[in-house]
């Protein structure tokens, strides 16, 4: 009888003091940044819910604590550490005290994630698909046939690919135009404009970008880097107006079409002159690229520290172990703050060069997240240059910003203050 009850004695306190298993996200303590979104993602996938502790020791995670928790955190090569019920009272009321810019955000649900991309895409790589990829949380691609049919109805996240939505098909023609990859791309995309009943492909991509819109306005959530962020505000802005010159489109542009643009109907960006020239690898002045004054090795920006408490949903997204993040490169490098929408928060900025790198905004009951630049770990990609290893780089403050627009969906939403 004595037995049983030590046995059972020491059962209830084993559960009484390891009862959660903590995923710290500080520079010290976490050996894989990258791969702890996965397993987050993984565990609400367990119909299990998550706190992500709002600047506690670099955004940490609170998970319950299971034997297939710890295995999977094991298996990934994730750390982690088993905590008591006590110890994760105190956690909490520490970061629930009025004095400490903290929060506990309750994550609820595994977003259905979608990342928009043609199918067969050239061998550049695009940083969204593949962290998610290393990250090991789930994804389904669509493209312009998915996105006409209302296919997106069904996905609480959006990422678009490195797009141009513009039918200039990225500004390459300068330099790309009588290589072999960028005269079958624009054929498969004059096909599939044609299949899908449009002249032009100026005119699908608008079809597309006007789709995208609706999905964000009806409470989706869209994430976009480099050139498809400006293309496509570009693409919203000049609906009705022709933009592209006869090697795009076959026809002339509209005459003085600058003034014919409509900055209501964008998303970010108003006041912006587009470039004109097809010879210049250039949409707009959005972009800062050929306005930077900012070499490699100072090259960093720095993340905004807003009130946890207060708004959660810029904190969410800035959740990271350092404040200043290294630059990097892309055809949309990052954004003119001067032309930047007064209700859109800029979440990270370059104050040398005034340049803002990572935007967020609310679009009627949706939300959107512009981040510049191409590839978080690779300065200056170029077409052809080789795919970034990611296990060279899991504790990545830049690809960590990514993954954060990943888990924001599933936050049980509270109103934002700013």
């Amino acid at each position: 009888m004595k037995k049983v009850l030590c046995i059972l004695l020491l059962f209830i306190s084993s559960q009484a003091f390891a009862s959660y298993v903590l995923i710290p996200m500080d520079a010290e303590s976490q050996k894989n940044h990258l791969k702890a979104y996965g397993i987050t993602y993984w565990t609400l996938n367990k119909d299990l819910k998550v706190k992500w502790l709002l600047n506690y020791r670099g955004g940490s995670f609170l998970l319950p604590d299971t034997e297939a928790v710890r295995r999977e955190c094991q298996i990934r090569g994730v750390s982690f550490e088993v905590i008591s019920n006590a110890k994760t009272e105190s956690i909490l009321e520490e970061i629930s005290s009025p004095s400490q810019n903290m929060e506990a955000v309750v994550l609820e649900k595994a977003p259905k994630i979608a990342v928009y991309t043609p199918k067969g895409k050239l061998p550049w790589d695009d940083a969204v698909t593949m962290v998610l990829q290393y990250a090991e949380i789930p994804y389904e691609t669509v493209y312009d046939e998915e996105v006409l049919n209302d296919g997106l109805l069904v996905f609480d996240w959006l990422h678009l690919h490195h797009e141009d939505f513009t039918g200039q098909y990225g500004k390459f023609y300068a330099q790309y135009r009588a290589t072999s990859w960028y005269i079958e791309e624009k054929k498969e995309a004059e096909a599939l404009a044609l299949k899908l009943g449009y002249n032009k492909v100026s005119e699908e991509k608008l079809a597309v970008s006007l789709k995208i819109r609706d999905y964000v306005i009806g409470g989706g959530f869209m994430f976009a880097m480099c050139s498809a962020t400006d293309s496509f505000d570009i693409a919203l802005s000049a609906e009705g107006v022709d933009i592209c010159e006869p090697m795009f489109d076959g026809d002339g542009s509209t005459a003085n079409y600058q003034n014919k643009i409509d900055y209501h109907k964008t998303f970010a960006f108003s006041g912006f002159l587009l470039e004109r020239s097809p010879l210049v690898y250039e949409f707009s002045s959005i972009d800062t690229t050929r306005k930077r004054h900012v070499p490699k090795s100072a090259d960093y920006f720095t993340l905004m520290d807003f009130s946890a408490k207060w708004d959660p949903i810029p904190t969410m997204l800035c959740q990271n172990h350092t404040a200043l993040v290294k630059g990097f490169m892309g055809q949309t490098t990052a954004f003119t703050k001067d032309e930047i929408k007064s209700n859109v928060l800029v979440l990270g900025e370059t104050k040398s060069n005034g340049e803002a790198k990572y935007i967020h905004g609310i679009k009627g009951k949706g939300f959107f997240t512009f981040y510049g630049g191409h590839d978080p770990e690779d300065y200056q990609h170029r077409v052809g240059d080789a795919k970034t290893e990611l296990d060279l780089h899991p504790t990545s403050p830049g690809y960590r910003l990514i993954l954060n627009n990943v888990l924001f969906p599933a936050a049980k939403k509270k109103k934002q203050k700013t």
